[in-house]
């Protein structure tokens, strides 16, 4: 098998580093089309985040090193395309101080608690972190195209404060069996 072809994860994974970056670029210069060229750098992102995966395992190079550099990435991405996002829609980011320190203090702790019990991060490859990623996809075109998004970030609140708090009973070092059970009888009841 030719280098070329082992290097395209890789390459597809710093391409989602630089689209971040031109996104917060492109956002401070305010150029013109910046919606259709950010929702277009984004959902480029987003397929580079999808079939850097798939290829690696179509080639039988993914290993644990790649999936820790794509899951890093990932996060440095969707951190890049906030502040873009925020650059040209400060009102919503403003207007939805609170929830957000919320969401981002749910995050955090569930990051922690998860370092403390299991001695490393969280996992950002399973199913429900890629559901995850859609959602917040979805949310963040809508702010992006309308400076504003009432119905996906209401779902992404109520999404993370659920998940958060189940979290933080199932990551928390005290968590036992019972604790566990109840924090799951809890979220279906």
């Amino acid at each position: 098998m030719s280098d070329f072809k082992l290097k395209i994860p890789k390459a597809l994974i710093y391409c989602r580093l630089m689209l971040g970056i031109l996104m917060v670029l492109f956002s401070f210069l305010h150029i013109n089309h910046y919606i259709f060229i950010a929702i277009t750098l984004f959902s480029t992102g987003l397929l580079t985040d999808i079939f850097d995966g798939i290829i690696a395992r179509h080639l039988n190079i993914s290993t644990q090193h790649l999936r820790r550099l794509d899951s890093t990435i990932d996060q440095f991405f969707f951190v890049l395309v906030v502040i873009a996002t925020f650059i040209q829609s400060p009102h919503f980011f403003y207007n939805n101080s609170t929830e957000l320190l919320i969401l981002l203090s749910f995050e955090a702790a569930t990051y922690i608690l998860c370092f403390i019990k299991f001695r490393k991060e969280i996992a950002t490859h399973a199913i429900s972190s890629k559901i995850w990623t859609l959602i917040l996809f979805a949310t963040l075109i809508q702010i992006m195209a309308t400076n504003n998004s009432q119905y996906c970030f209401k779902f992404v609140f109520i999404l993370v404060l659920l998940q958060g708090s189940k979290s933080l009973v199932l990551y928390s070092p005290f968590a036992n069996g019972q604790t566990i059970f109840l924090a799951c009888i809890t979220l279906f009841y």
